[in-house]
């Protein structure tokens, strides 16, 4: 009885000291946060720097990166970055020298295309740094980039602007020709329509009549503009190369299948049908 009693004493007094240790480290203060005025998205271009060129070259020159800085302590740098369809955090540290501010933030280094990102601030404007790749025997093992402060905001009536040709480069169609009786070959390449300047997908519900008579293309285009809106970050190249120049896309997440508003969910699905069976023109166009 007696070796019981002493045994409960312990197993109270142990759960005492751990339910004492918790209460502590809830109460432990957590670092104060600094320089919030630049949390947010950087965006811009994501430029080679480096590329082997005995490899076949398969990434593009330029990406657009963005880059959100989410919490800065004295001791901890916390933020995430986006681009080509990657979602990666970064964690790092920060140094102030008058008005320049250099962050070195590390992706986590568990997926192929993870780095190091090296940048400074200046003046709460510009940041302006590089990249350099983990596997230093990776196709492009380092980047350069010059981002601005932008903030996202879904916007439904964003356009794609009807100064700018949109032309598939990165998937030419080989095409024979004979001229004064000798062959020869040349590329043509997928050309979109005026539609894709005046439909909008997101904002207008689509019927049969209003697709039936585009291009492939066109379709492809218009349904990609919806998930541009809400800043999807585009793994396919063939797609980037369409949105990464257009000035109002912010890449900010990789899922936003739950951000789609009803018509924009009918009309990808409408556009997605007709794209199964629609045709493409094919055209000459210098580069």
């Amino acid at each position: 009885m007696k070796k019981l009693f002493c045994l409960s004493l312990l197993v109270v007094l142990f759960s005492c000291k751990e339910n004492k240790t918790t209460k502590n480290k809830a109460k432990a203060p957590e670092e104060k946060e600094i320089l919030t005025e630049l949390y947010g998205s950087w965006v811009g271009e994501f430029i080679v720097k480096e590329r082997d060129k005995s490899k076949e070259e398969k990434e593009m020159y330029s990406n657009k990166i963005n880059i959100v800085i989410k919490k800065i302590t004295e001791n901890k740098v916390i933020g995430q970055s986006i681009v080509a369809g990657n979602n990666r955090p970064l964690e790092g540290k920060m140094t102030k020298t008058g008005n320049k501010v250099h962050f070195i933030l590390k992706e986590p280094g568990d997926d192929k295309n993870d780095g190091v990102f090296d940048f400074e601030i200046e003046d709460n404007t510009l940041m302006k740094g590089i990249w350099v790749a983990n596997n230093p025997k990776k196709e492009v093992s380092e980047r350069s980039f010059e981002l601005t402060k932008k903030d996202f905001k879904y916007d439904p009536d964003v356009m794609l602007s009807e100064g700018e040709m949109y032309v598939d480069y990165l998937n030419p169609k080989t095409q024979k020709n004979e001229e004064e009786g000798e062959e020869y070959s040349e590329d043509t390449y997928r050309i979109a329509s005026p539609a894709v300047h005046t439909i909008n997908s997101s904002t207008q519900k689509l019927d049969e009549s209003d697709v039936k008579n585009l291009k492939k293309l066109d379709l492809e285009i218009l349904r990609n503009t919806i998930y541009a809106r809400h800043g999807l970050t585009f793994k396919a190249k063939k797609v980037r190369q369409f949105f990464d120049r257009v000035d109002w896309y912010i890449p900010i997440s990789s899922d936003v299948s739950s951000e789609l508003t009803s018509t924009e969910q009918q009309n990808i699905v409408l556009l997605k049908r007709f794209e199964k069976y629609a045709e493409d023109n094919y055209d000459t166009f210098g580069r």
